[in-house]
Formats: structure tokens, sequence, C-alpha cells
């Protein structure tokens, strides 16, 4: 959460690091200018009102001066990896597969994709019925990346799943 004048929000774009004004000490000031812990801008986007900016950025070591991930505790935004994944799982689509098991996983075919996600499915409910809580989390956290995958290949992305199940709270 920052204040940024249109001198502030020029610099940002023109830099892809996230560039703020100081009311304090009336002055723009990068974050990450002293101590190399940049904000390096993946997407600006306006509210319904134009007079907010959401600015989703990847972090280049902490976020907050005190050393956390973020000013408001390291578990604030923990949910925000989940989009930094899906990024990451998007940018592997197109890789040579040999570079990585994601980008073998998406040259391998939607088929291949979708029964990964079925075993570790089965995998998660067998780890959740022995309550090994260590074992549960582990095939939980396959499950939910072969999930982001088969997304991704289907050009699905987590703010559309997202939507939905808030549609079907309401």
């Amino acid at each position: 959460l920052g204040y940024m004048n249109p001198e502030a929000l020029d610099k940002t774009i023109e830099s892809g690091k996230v560039t703020f004004f100081s009311r304090t000490k009336q002055r723009l000031w990068t974050k990450g200018e002293t101590s190399g812990n940049f904000l390096n801008v993946v997407n600006i986007a306006p509210d319904c009102d134009n007079d907010t900016l959401l600015v989703l950025a990847n972090p280049i070591g902490p976020t907050c001066h005190k050393g956390t991930s973020s000013c408001f505790g390291d578990t604030a935004h923990q949910w925000l990896f989940l989009y930094q994944l899906e990024q990451l799982l998007a940018q592997r689509k197109s890789a040579d597969p040999e570079t990585s098991y994601t980008a073998k996983l998406y040259a391998s075919g939607t088929k291949r994709i979708a029964q990964k996600v079925g075993e570790e499915g089965v995998e998660t409910a067998l780890a959740a019925t022995v309550n090994d809580r260590f074992e549960l989390t582990n095939e939980a956290s396959d499950l939910m990346y072969h999930l982001l995958v088969l997304l991704q290949d289907q050009n699905l992305d987590l703010t559309t799943v997202i939507e939905n199940l808030r549609k079907r709270h309401q």
C-alpha cells in the first residue's frame, strides 16, 4: 500500500519498478532503491472509479523494511503466491520440454495432465484417511500444482475459478 502521484506512476511504468511519492519527504522513491529489495511490476489495474490502482509485483527480497514479505505481516498475502506460480506455469507452456517438468507435462498433452490431477486427487484423499498431516500437505500441494497446470493448459486462470466460487457462495 503506497501513494503514487502521476510522476511516480509514470516512473513505475517506464522503469518496471514500483515507485511511490513520499508525502513526508516530498520526493519520489523507488521501493528497493537503498535495500535492493525492488518490486518488479507484473500488472497495474485501476479500480472501477479510476482513483485507485492495484499494482501486482514480484518482490526481490523482503517487501517490508522489517524483513517480512509484507508490511502487514508475513501471512497477510500468502495467497498471492498462487498467482505468481500461475504466471510461471503459463511461461512454461511454451518452454522446451527438456528444460522443466512442467514444460514436459504440457508437451505430454491434456489427457496426461488430467490423469495427473486425478492421481494426485486420489493420493490427497488417501493421505487424509490415514491422518498423515505431512503427507496430506505434500499431496495437496501436488494436487494444486497439477490443477493449476491443467487450468493453464485449458486457458483458464485462477481468477476465473475464484469468481465462479464467489458466485456460488452468494
